[in-house]
C-alpha cells in the first residue's frame, strides 16, 4: 500500500468512526473491541448503512426523524441505489460514504446482492408498507438488519452458511428491539412496523394515532410481545460466537448484551416505556463489556447448538 492509499483509507475510517460515534453509542462501544482491521471495515460499513437511513428519512446521523423531509423518498432511494452500485463496481467517486463502501467490498468481496437487499428495506419505508403479520415484520427486519449481520460476519472473515445464519439472527433481534423502542416515534411519522393482527387484537389503530398517549397500556402489551419475540434470536446468536475470532466474538457478545438490555428496559417500563428513550448507561455498557468477555472466552470451548427451526430463514 502506498502512502497516498494509507492516507485515503485513514480518511474513510475516520469518517466511519465519527458516524458510528454520533449515530449509535451502543454499536460504537462494541466496535472498539474489534481487532483494528475488522473495526476499520465495520465502521465504514456502518457509515453507508447510516447514510442510507438518513437520506431516506431526511435526518442527520439518526437524529431529526420527525422533522425530516420524505416527500421525494423514491428519487432519493434511486440515487442511493445508483451510487451503491457504482461503489460495488469499484467506481465510488469522492464521497467518503461510498468510497468506504467500495473499500469494504474490495477487502471482503461481499456480494452486491446484500446491499440491494438492504436498500429494499428502505424501499418498503418509501412505499409506506404495512405489515399484516409477524412474518411480514420479520421480512422487513431481514432487509434492514438481518442482512447487515450477514455482511458483518463476512467482514469478520466468515462466510459459511451456519455462521451467516447466526449473524442474521442477531440482526433480526436488534431490529425487533428497535421497533419496540421506537414505536411511538415511528408511528408519529406514519411508520408502523408492528403486525396489524397484533394491533387489532389489542384494539389499537394501525396509523399515526397509535402514538397517542391514550394507547400506551395496550401498546406496552404489544411491545412486550415483540421483545419476547426477539429473545430466541438473541439466544440463537450466541451459537455463532465459537466461529468468530476472539476479539470479534467479544465485540458481538457486547453488542448483543447492550441491545438486549434496551429491549428489557422497554418491557420493564410498561406504559412509561416511551416517556424517555430507552438506552443503557455508560456503567451498564461496561458491565456488558465485562460479561461479554466471559462469553467470548467460554465460546472457545463450546460447540454450536442446533439453530431453532422456527426462526426466520434468510433467503439463500
Amino acid at each position: 500500500m502506498t502512502a497516498a492509499q494509507a492516507t485515503g483509507d485513514a480518511r474513510l475510517v475516520a469518517h466511519g468512526t465519527a458516524a458510528i460515534r454520533t449515530g449509535s453509542q451502543s454499536f460504537a462501544a462494541a466496535a472498539r473491541l474489534f481487532a483494528p482491521e475488522v473495526r476499520e471495515s465495520a465502521v465504514m460499513l456502518y457509515a453507508w448503512c447510516r447514510h442510507c437511513d438518513d437520506v431516506v428519512d431526511g435526518q442527520v446521523l439518526g437524529h431529526g426523524q420527525r422533522s425530516g423531509q420524505r416527500g421525494d423518498g423514491a428519487a432519493r432511494l434511486a440515487q442511493l441505489r445508483a451510487a451503491t452500485r457504482r461503489a460495488c463496481a469499484g467506481q465510488p467517486g469522492d464521497d467518503p460514504v461510498f468510497a468506504g463502501l467500495a473499500e469494504v467490498v474490495r477487502r471482503h468481496r461481499i456480494d452486491a446482492v446484500y446491499f440491494e437487499h438492504h436498500l429494499d428495506g428502505f424501499a418498503m419505508d418509501v412505499a409506506d408498507q404495512r405489515y399484516a403479520t409477524l412474518d411480514d415484520t420479520l421480512a422487513y427486519c431481514w432487509r434492514v438488519a438481518g442482512v447487515v449481520g450477514v455482511m458483518m460476519a463476512q467482514v469478520m472473515g466468515r462466510s459459511d452458511a451456519a455462521t451467516l445464519d447466526r449473524a442474521c439472527d442477531l440482526g433480526m433481534a436488534f431490529q425487533l428491539t428497535n421497533i419496540a423502542r421506537d414505536v411511538v416515534e415511528d408511528a408519529a411519522i406514519g411508520r408502523i412496523y408492528l403486525p396489524a393482527d397484533w394491533l387489532a387484537a389489542e384494539g389499537l389503530p394501525a396509523d399515526a394515532a397509535l402514538a397517542e398517549p391514550r394507547h400506551r397500556d395496550a401498546l406496552a402489551r404489544v411491545a412486550r410481545r415483540l421483545v419476547q419475540t426477539a429473545e430466541p434470536y438473541y439466544d440463537a446468536a450466541l451459537g455463532g460466537l465459537p466461529a468468530l475470532p476472539l476479539r470479534s466474538a467479544w465485540s458481538i457478545a457486547t453488542a448483543r448484551s447492550v441491545y438486549r438490555a434496551i429491549g428489557r428496559k422497554v418491557q420493564a417500563r410498561g406504559a412509561a416505556a416511551w416517556d424517555r428513550r430507552a438506552r443503557t448507561s455508560r456503567a451498564e455498557k461496561l458491565v456488558s463489556v465485562a460479561g461479554a468477555a466471559g462469553q467470548a472466552l467460554a465460546s472457545r470451548l463450546r460447540r454450536p447448538q442446533p439453530r431453532g427451526a422456527q426462526l426466520f430463514q434468510r433467503p439463500a
